[in-house]
């Protein structure tokens, strides 16, 4: 039997800070426990936090002699897009999901991930710099007055993939933006910025999910590559991490990403 085509994954937002490769390595290894294979692509060669964050895994792993689920990352540097789709042709035609970290700038390759993506993460913090990534509003009254250059890329990219989802047996790009960081936005402007969204998903598309809050389990987690679905390893978790652990939780049911036709390993813990 044929295997299928990798359901590729995509997070992208121009803007720095917003929590894209902590998102993503988190959605990454949630996937590796349901047995899946993932292939990662971290186009940010400066900074290579996705590409890090695995590396620090992999040592983790080694030095405590204990088996941690896990997947393939490279380092992409800029090439053409055509040496890219070949690159991912190579190392991720038999993998169950392709997942690639884009810079926080605006880069031709991160706009061929975007606009190529089966599922389109943006993940943004609960601020209005960040939504005007999306879209401008009105100084007064906060409503939407038009959408950005980004929104309409991938405005147009989802018309086409429509035309074309059909013939070529993909479905149609599902994007999420997700809503980081929500509990340091004052009451009156979370709901501003809810309204906005919206009016936003409205008019292009997009579903609105809330994301990973800001907690300083993130940050010390990445030396050791560990993540918070690594029971076991973490030592005694406090309530900050449960809740943390629920939010992460919650993100892979509102992201609806097809079930790998594997055998799931347990989320509870990590077999030595």
């Amino acid at each position: 039997m044929p295997h299928a085509a990798p359901h590729w994954i995509t997070f992208a937002n121009e803007k720095g800070g917003t929590g894209k490769s902590t998102t993503a390595v988190h959605v990454a290894i949630a996937l590796a426990y349901k047995g899946a294979k993932i292939v990662g692509f971290d186009l940010d060669h400066r900074q290579r936090t996705l590409n890090r964050y695995i590396e620090n895994r992999a040592e983790t792993s080694h030095r405590r002699l204990i088996n941690l689920p896990t997947i393939d990352c490279y380092t992409v540097p800029p090439i053409p897009e055509e040496e890219f789709g070949d690159l991912v042709q190579k190392h991720a035609a038999d993998a169950d999901f392709i997942l690639i970290d884009t810079p926080g700038r605006d880069d031709p390759l991160a706009r061929f991930a975007a606009t190529h993506a089966d599922t389109l993460v943006t993940p943004m913090n609960d601020s209005f710099v960040d939504f005007d990534l999306i879209g401008q509003v009105e100084g007064e009254s906060f409503k939407v007055r038009k959408l950005s250059f980004y929104a309409e890329l991938i405005w147009e990219a989802r018309i086409k993939r429509s035309r074309k989802a059909i013939e070529e047996n993909r479905p149609e790009m599902d994007w999420v933006v997700v809503r980081n960081r929500t509990g340091h936005t004052e009451a009156r402007n979370r709901t501003r910025i809810e309204d906005a969204l919206k009016e936003m998903s409205k008019r292009v598309g997009f579903r609105v999910s809330h994301g990973l809050s800001e907690r300083v389990i993130y940050r010390e987690l990445f030396p050791s590559g560990l993540t918070l679905l690594d029971k076991g390893h973490l030592g005694d978790l406090g309530t900050s991490h449960l809740v943390a652990r629920q939010e992460l939780r919650q993100l892979m049911q509102a992201l609806r990403l097809p079930e790998p036709q594997k055998v799931e390993l347990p989320l509870e813990e990590v077999h030595a």
